[in-house]
């Protein structure tokens, strides 16, 4: 029997995870890296697994679910995670590290673990003669193919893969809303409705405001601080996923008759339509976390705190994830892909980390990490559950898989998890969900290999 061969096409995060993950369990890596022979728009050092813009892994409490994620990834094996616990550096209840011994430590491991190549060169589609994918009977080529180009994958690779999933099943642009949580919206502010429906009937949740209300929350967008885009991203808006601002600045009532438009709605506490609406969207099934529909936006993650709390019902508003418009690449993964992270169009080729669905570098790592799992356990022919969706990995995975009729991109948060089912103080409840995933992923990790 021949030994199974892997081919993982990037040098990120994602890729060196996967990599590393599959090398040390038996099974011949090539980790093929188009640095140094082209860079993207983003990347600088022609080190893997360059850390682009913060030097931060966020929490790493066990009360957050990204620090959870990384404990579960700990765990498991994850070299991710053991390079960047030796090179942290001093960023209180959070992870940073130190990103250039970050890429050395990372290079280090590919280097040196036994099994693994690592090739220099630049994949320009998925049937490239160097992802040869061999057949019983075949000497060279690889059995299975990991994709782990990163959101800013070259233009060939992106149009092969367009081509194998469904071009309307690839992104091209990320547009995201802030999402708040429900219990922290004033209901004695908001109320739920749906245009022309019924007073107190809907799906929405709606936040009015008189004129006065609108003129103040109106003048502190056009005056909040906004990011500036990046060399690599370009100031192309479509209409459909437009920044809030951008809109506003064609007009004082040009919010009004767009995403705040009050028409078909009545405020039950005055009997009448509002001068504007803010609609909420519930963003789950159990109504905990509701998006803020048409705010995409490119304001400071400061200004978002201070400018959408200015919206009557969102004045003590817990932003669970702040809005933002960037350009990327990432497959509608619910549609595009298995459970095992495979093309369901082409099976033996998976995708991992930011180009699967997922935001941020823990997240990336995480499912890059899930990748080498389930294509290890496919090659040796070993049983592999997915992890439930009460632990972070699990959570995860399952927004992965979760048909959306706009899916996003989404990093690791309880809100991605089961609701109690029994009533929890809100002091208590991230403790509760933190209890939970850590009893659930013990429980899972006893079925592994």
């Amino acid at each position: 029997m021949q030994q199974p061969r892997v081919a993982v096409v990037g040098g990120g995060l994602a890729g060196c995870e996967c990599a590393l993950h599959l090398a040390r369990h038996g099974i011949a890596v090539t980790l093929m890296e188009q640095k140094p022979l082209r860079y993207s728009p983003a990347h600088v050092m022609p080190k893997l697994a360059e850390l682009v813009c913060s030097n931060s892994l966020r929490s790493d409490e066990l009360t957050s679910g990204v620090g959870l994620l990384k404990q579960e990834m700990r765990e498991l094996g994850s070299a991710f995670m053991a390079v960047a616990d030796a090179v942290r550096v001093p960023a209180g209840k959070a992870l940073a590290v130190d990103r250039e011994a970050f890429a050395d430590g990372m290079e280090h491991l590919v280097a040196e673990t036994p099994g693994l190549t690592l090739e220099h060169c630049i994949i320009e589609g998925l049937d490239d003669p160097r992802l040869h994918l061999r057949d019983n009977d075949d000497e060279d080529g690889f059995d299975r193919v990991v994709i782990a180009a990163g959101p800013l994958a070259g233009e060939e690779l992106s149009a092969s893969l367009a081509e194998a999933i469904g071009v309307h099943h690839l992104y091209f642009y990320d547009a995201i809303a802030p999402i708040v949580a429900f219990e922290s919206i004033d209901m004695n502010v908001a109320f739920w409705g749906s245009r022309y429906a019924e007073p107190g009937s809907g799906d929405y949740l709606n936040c009015p405001m008189d004129e006065e209300a609108y003129r103040r929350f109106y003048t502190a967008l056009l005056e909040a601080d906004k990011l500036a885009a990046h060399d690599f991203e370009k100031e192309i808006h479509f209409e459909g996923c437009m920044p809030v601002e951008a809109l506003a600045a064609r007009g004082e009532r040009t919010l009004t008759f767009g995403p705040l438009k009050p028409v078909g709605l009545t405020d039950p506490r005055t009997g009448r339509r509002p001068f504007a609406v803010l609609q909420l969207r519930p963003e789950n099934a159990t109504r905990s976390l509701f998006n803020l529909v048409g705010c995409q936006t490119k304001m400071t993650y400061p200004a978002q705190d201070r400018v959408f709390r200015l919206i009557p019902g969102l004045e003590q508003a817990e932003f669970v994830r702040y809005g933002s418009m960037h350009r990327n690449t990432y497959v509608n993964a619910p549609q595009a892909l298995a459970p095992d992270l495979s093309l369901r169009s082409r099976p033996r080729i998976h995708l991992a980390g930011q180009i699967s669905g997922v935001e941020g570098y823990v997240e990336s790592a995480a499912c890059g990490l899930w990748a080498g799992m389930s294509v290890r356990a496919a090659l040796l022919g070993l049983p592999l559950q997915s992890p439930p969706q009460t632990t972070a990995l699990g959570a995860l995975l399952t927004h992965l898989a979760t048909p959306a009729k706009n899916f996003q991109p989404s990093n690791a948060h309880f809100g991605l998890m089961p609701d109690p089912d029994q009533k929890i103080k809100k002091r208590d409840r991230k403790q509760w969900y933190s209890d939970r995933a850590r009893k659930a992923f013990a429980q899972w990790r006893t079925t592994l290999c």
